[in-house]
């Protein structure tokens, strides 16, 4: 059984960046397939999902096209974890930072080693109707990443935070006489996006968000959302921007657009972060 489960974890390794371990889990059920969790997609079902995975498998390892992994959407990370501890998934896919920070508060799981190091770009998504809006948002994300403010940020409530401790939380100065928009936030992905125990949004997220109210001289309104909503409250006009979808960097492995439904525009990207997968412990 571990030598097949190393087989399917070596697949796992080819397309989408998820890793192996020496000693790896027993599948959630005995079908084999490895069972991997992701955050729901906004513009694929998981049964698209898992037939462009089926594909690659057999483009970069045909000898194993009868040996694929079932992945499963979330549209909670909370949830996602708590499946992984149950049993009913192998392994959760994620952020190398967001599993940074999850194992840091956890004794039970780990980081799996991965071979093939892919990327996602973090952007803003907004209505495409919002055109000046988006150019507004443009620019600020491309003028702090010229002056080097994004990677200011980045290192002080990301790669520097301590371990064990929270992002704190950062006030977005209130400018009188201007407009409002409303930016929705999930908490569900820390350290980029978070949400404390008080309910505060804290961390990068708001740091982004306060440098870019001075930037654009509006005001922000933060609306929290769960992750799988991102595209409802946009098309129900429930918020104006959405902070954050993401945009694989590597076009051959899964399409540009796969959280970018009809109709919704992405901004230019303020962070990029490699995806890792996590396993518990043996």
């Amino acid at each position: 059984m571990k030598k097949f489960l190393a087989a399917i974890f070596a697949v796992c390794l080819l397309i989408t960046g998820c890793g192996g371990s020496d000693k790896p889990a027993e599948p959630a059920k005995d079908d084999g397939k490895a069972k991997i969790g992701v955050i729901t997609h906004l513009n694929a079902s998981e049964l698209e999902y898992n037939e462009l995975m089926k594909k690659l498998e057999k483009m970069y390892r045909p000898s194993k096209a009868n040996i694929s992994a079932e992945y499963k959407y979330f549209d909670k990370m909370n949830d996602m974890q708590l499946a992984l501890e149950s049993g009913q998934i192998d392994m959760l896919s994620t952020y190398q930072n967001v599993a940074d920070y999850m194992i840091q508060r956890s004794d039970n799981k780990e980081i799996l080693p991965s071979e093939r190091h892919l990327q996602d770009s973090f952007c803003f998504a907004l209505r495409k109707s919002d055109t000046k809006l988006q150019n507004e948002l443009n620019k600020a994300i491309k003028a702090m990443t010229a002056d080097g403010t994004l990677s200011k940020l980045a290192k002080q409530y990301i790669s520097d935070l301590q371990s064990g401790t929270e992002p704190p939380a950062v006030p977005i100065e209130h400018i009188d006489g201007a407009d409002t928009i409303k930016v929705a936030v999930t908490g569900d992905l820390p350290p980029f996006d978070l949400i404390l125990p008080d309910g505060t949004p804290a961390g990068f997220s708001t740091a982004v968000l306060s440098e870019i109210s001075r930037r654009i001289g509006k005001n922000i309104e933060l609306i929290n959302i769960d992750s799988g909503a991102r595209a409802s409250i946009l098309s129900s006009n429930g918020a104006d921007v959405v902070f954050w979808v993401s945009v694989p960097k590597d076009s051959t492995l899964l399409p540009t657009n796969i959280d970018q439904p009809e109709g919704i525009a992405i901004s230019e990207p303020y962070y990029h972060d490699l995806i890792t997968h996590v396993g518990l412990k043996k």
